[in-house]
C-alpha cells in the first residue's frame, strides 16, 4: 500500500493593507508549525497586489533576518509595479500555484485578503480554504454592516452613526448636529472597512470632528461615529464550523488613550492578560455571546470576537476578526493554548475544518 503523502497547504500572506508586515510574521510562524504535518507552500502577495510563486516567496524569506519583519517585493530589478487585479492576472505562473495545493491558509489582513475577495477567488478555483466564507468575511470587514447584523441578532452594540462620504459632502453641518444629538462626546470616528485601528480618532468636541472625519475618509467612503464607553476590552477566540466552541477569555490593557496600531504592535506597555480576571458568570456570558455573534454572520473555521465590558456590567460586542493575527504573541493562538490546544494542533484543526466545510459545499 502506497504511503499517503502529506497534504499540501498553501499559506497566502502579505497583501496591500497596513498590516502587511504583521501578516508576514504570522505566516512564518504558521508555516514553521505546519511543516511537522503538512507540505507547506508559501504564496506571497506584495504591497501592490502582485502574487509571487512559492519559489519566489521562499527566496525572499530566506534573505531576511531572524526578526522576520519584511515587505514582499516583485523579483528582479526595475520590475514595473503591478496593482490590484492587474497584479494578479499579469503573473499567471504565480496564480497557477493554486492548482498545486490541497488547502489554502489565507493570512492576509484587510482589503483583498480579509474582505471576501480572496475567499471568492479560492471558492471559484475550487480550493478548500481556512476560515470564514465569502459572505462572513465581507460582513466581518464592514463594521457598519456587521453591527447591524449583531443588533438584529439581539446582541448589544455601542451606539453609533454611519456616515457616507456623499452624505458628509452634502451636509457636514447636519452630520455634526446628528452626532451631538444621538452620540455625544467623547466619541470615536473610524473607517467602516479597515483593521489595526488605522484611521481611527478619538474626538472630544465638535471642533475635533471635522479633522477626524477627513482622516477616516482617507481609508474608506463610509465611516462610523461611535460613542466612547469606559470599559475593559475583552476578547474570545471561537473555533469551529456548525458547532463552534469558545475559548477562555483574554483582556487587553494598554497605556495609550486607545488600542491603536502603535498600542497593538509597538508599545511595550500593552499587556495581554490570559485568562482575563473576571467572575465566572461574566466570563460564561461573554463566551455565549461570542458564539452567538459568530453564528449571526455565519462564520466558519475561526474568528476572534472583541467585546467591551462597561463599568456597570453591560457587555457590548464590538467586532469579529475573521483573520486574526497568528504570531506567538497574538491573542487568538494564546487563548487556545491556555485551553490546552497547542499552536501546531490549532493549525491542524483549522485545516481539518476547511476540508470538512469544502466537502459539505461540494455535496450541496
Amino acid at each position: 500500500m502506497a504511503e499517503r503523502l502529506p497534504r499540501r497547504v498553501g499559506v497566502i500572506f502579505g497583501g496591500q493593507s497596513g498590516e502587511h508586515e504583521v501578516s508576514v510574521v504570522s505566516a512564518q510562524y504558521v508555516m514553521a508549525a505546519a511543516r511537522d504535518r503538512f507540505q507547506v507552500m508559501p504564496i506571497g502577495v506584495t504591497r501592490t497586489g502582485a502574487w509571487l510563486t512559492p519559489e519566489e516567496t521562499e527566496r525572499q524569506l530566506e534573505r531576511e533576518d531572524a526578526a522576520f519583519h519584511k515587505t514582499l517585493e516583485l523579483p528582479g530589478a526595475g520590475e514595473p509595479a503591478l496593482s490590484g487585479a492587474k497584479g494578479l492576472l499579469s503573473r499567471p505562473e504565480a496564480l497557477a500555484s493554486l492548482r498545486e495545493i490541497d488547502v489554502a491558509f489565507p493570512l492576509i489582513h484587510g482589503p483583498f485578503g480579509e474582505d471576501g475577495t480572496l475567499q471568492g477567488l479560492l471558492a471559484l478555483a475550487g480550493v478548500p480554504y481556512v476560515g470564514a466564507g465569502v459572505a462572513a468575511s465581507a460582513i466581518g470587514m464592514d463594521k457598519a454592516l456587521m453591527k447591524r447584523i449583531f443588533r438584529q441578532a439581539g446582541l448589544d452594540v455601542v451606539d453609533h452613526l454611519v456616515v457616507r462620504l456623499s452624505e458628509y459632502k452634502a451636509g457636514a453641518r447636519e452630520i455634526g448636529d446628528a452626532v451631538e444629538a444621538s452620540i455625544g462626546y467623547p466619541a470615536f470616528v473610524k473607517p467602516a472597512n479597515g483593521g489595526s485601528s488605522v484611521g481611527i480618532s478619538k474626538v472630544r468636541s465638535r471642533e475635533d470632528l471635522g479633522p477626524a472625519v477627513c482622516l477616516a475618509f482617507r481609508y474608506d467612503r463610509k465611516l462610523l461615529v461611535e460613542r466612547a464607553v469606559e470599559a475593559r476590552e475583552v476578547e474570545c477566540a471561537v473555533l469551529g464550523n456548525d458547532d463552534p466552541k469558545a475559548s477562555p477569555l483574554g483582556e487587553i490593557r494598554y497605556t495609550r488613550e486607545f488600542y491603536d496600531y502603535e498600542a497593538k504592535y509597538l508599545d511595550p506597555g500593552t499587556q495581554l492578560i490570559v485568562p482575563a480576571e473576571l467572575p465566572q458568570e461574566t466570563a460564561q456570558r461573554i463566551q455565549e455571546l461570542a458564539v452567538r455573534g459568530y453564528r449571526a454572520i455565519d462564520c466558519a473555521g475561526m474568528g476572534r470576537m472583541d467585546f467591551f465590558l462597561a463599568q456597570d456590567g453591560q457587555v457590548y460586542i464590538d467586532e469579529i476578526n475573521t483573520v486574526p493575527g497568528f504570531t506567538p504573541g497574538s491573542m487568538y493562538p494564546l487563548l487556545w493554548q491556555h485551553a490546552g490546544l497547542s499552536y501546531g494542533d490549532l493549525i491542524g484543526r483549522l485545516v481539518e475544518l476547511a476540508l470538512e466545510r469544502h466537502k459539505e459545499r461540494v455535496r450541496g
